[in-house]
């Protein structure tokens, strides 16, 4: 019996390659961060070739770790969702930079969508909102602005596919094109109630059906992945990144949610084998596809979480690493009266306004970076409260716990800043890194290495954050948050 599963977690700042034994424990971990570009304002590109060698690189440093040790039963892919790459079928070489799903240049024709009074039919069909946030108006922008692509993709010489596919067809030497239910979720051109590409959407974005890969279940055994001449391990779970944390935090009971903070804030709740319309903005997507049974969930997006920490960093540069922002937050006794809207890439769930910008309201001659840091970490916490309330009012029944996992939640202040603004207990697990747990346990379901019982012993608590205000405190700040976003809204013209 094989001793090991391979989890392959290929996130919007870097790749990340995690080793875990049978009981599920993390062994050995590599990790590299590749480039960000920013083209022109609200552009964000990736060097898809460059992200495939760093998921390569930290893959291979593992395996050869490795050697001796034991071997290894599959391997678990998890990926930033709605990037979009497409490449040539022959040479496996993009025709552009990969898309990132913060880009916002395809906004403008979203808006053209909506007054055409397309959004309905589209969130009908797919459970999503018209956004650019989403794959399928960044495909149709390569193939409308990248010489001779849209022709290429007539004639069925392109591909294209999430950060996932692509990984599969560099794995598989490009014998393997193909991507799972949740990632064909975030496309906008997936039906997720017949659960096939929607032709009606497919005219109506103008992209070629050729271009698609094939859709799978979210555990199964898809194909080898050839890493040397003589090894050939199997590729068995495939997941985007918040469905894989959200069973990864094992939250598979009906109106269980998670909250991943990472580059942005990703709130999940499992609505079981029923489609839950929102009425609110949220989306409604596929949280896996496990043994033919397909499990839905609500979701709210908030674009920069741990993203606004990295910008302090880099951007304005108030520190120097970004476990920092909790000691300079730590060192004010309150935010001074700061209040910070994060909207750098406009406003996500359940705003929904690309043209909002960032906004700090407050400032005053005493005003200090521990202050800013201070409000930008409350502010993560106030996006996030705005989807848990909207996803109450969606469900009719207010989220009585949140589990949390991320980066960011190694951060104490905004863990209990989180359960004082909610008002709900908010449990952090011992294992943060559940975007890859959760890769693990569907290639360790298509192996046979572990069953959903054996699983669900594994999540554990670390800690507890439960409130510490009152509810006039609670209202107080609510209100002022709101102000600042009112007037954040509508920025550009």
């Amino acid at each position: 019996m094989a001793d090991f599963i391979l989890a392959l977690d290929q996130g919007t700042t870097s790749s990340r390659a995690i080793l875990y034994d049978t009981a599920a424990r993390p062994v050995e971990v590599a990790q590299k961060e590749f480039r960000q570009i920013f083209p022109q304002p609200g552009w964000v590109e990736h060097d898809a070739e460059e992200i495939w060698a760093a998921q390569r690189e930290v893959m291979l440093q593992l395996l050869n770790r490795l050697q001796g040790k034991g071997t290894v039963a599959g391997i678990g892919i998890t990926n930033q969702r709605e990037t979009t790459v497409i490449w040539h079928r022959k040479t496996g070489k993009p025709i552009y930079h990969a898309i990132v799903w913060q880009d916002r240049r395809t906004a403008s024709y979203c808006e053209e969508l909506k007054k055409a009074g397309h959004e309905n039919l589209i969130t009908q069909k797919t459970g999503l909102l018209l956004d650019a946030y989403f794959s399928a108006t960044k495909i149709k922008w390569l193939l409308d602005n990248v010489a001779g692509a849209r022709k290429q993709a007539e004639n069925g010489e392109l591909a294209f596919g999430t950060i996932d596919s692509w990984l599969v067809w560099n794995l598989t030497g490009g014998q393997q094109h193909l991507t799972d239910v949740t990632n064909a979720s975030r496309t906008m051109i997936y039906n997720i109630h017949t659960l096939q590409w929607d032709d009606e959407l497919l005219d109506l974005f103008d992209i070629p059906a050729s271009l698609l890969p094939g859709v799978r279940s979210s555990s199964e055994i898809y194909g080898n992945a050839h890493i040397t001449d003589n090894r050939a391990i199997p590729i068995a779970g495939i997941a985007g990144d918040q469905q894989a944390a959200l069973l990864g935090q094992m939250c598979i009971d009906n109106e269980m949610a998670k909250c991943t903070y990472g580059t942005g804030c990703f709130l999940v709740m499992n609505t079981g084998a029923t489609p839950v319309p929102s009425t609110h903005k949220l989306l409604t997507t596929i949280a896996w596809q496990i043994n033919n049974q397909v499990t839905y969930a609500l979701e709210g997006s908030v674009f920069m979480g741990g993203a606004l920490i990295q910008w302090l960093r880099d951007g304005l540069e108030l520190f120097d690493h970004a476990a920092d922002s909790e000691k300079h937050a730590t060192a004010v006794e309150d935010n001074g009266g700061i209040v910070f809207v994060p909207a750098l890439t406009g406003l996500g769930a359940p705003h929904w306004d690309a043209s909002a910008r960032g906004s700090v309201f407050g400032i005053t001659r005493g005003t200090t970076k521990g202050h800013i840091a201070r409000a930008a970490l409350e502010s993560i916490a106030f996006q996030v409260n705005d989807v848990l309330t909207t996803m109450a009012k969606d469900t009719g029944k207010p989220v009585h716990a949140l589990r949390v996992d991320g980066g960011a939640t190694a951060n104490n202040l905004l863990m209990q800043f989180q359960a004082d603004i909610s008002n709900i207990p908010v449990s952090r697990p011992r294992n943060l890194e559940t975007t890859a747990l959760g890769a693990a346990f569907l290639a360790g379901l298509a192996t046979g290495l572990w069953d959903m019982e054996t699983l669900k012993t594994q999540w554990q608590e670390d800690r507890e954050f439960t409130s510490t205000i009152d509810e006039k405190a609670r209202n107080q700040y609510q209100q002022r948050w709101q102000k600042a976003i009112d007037r954040t809204k509508g920025w550009l013209d």
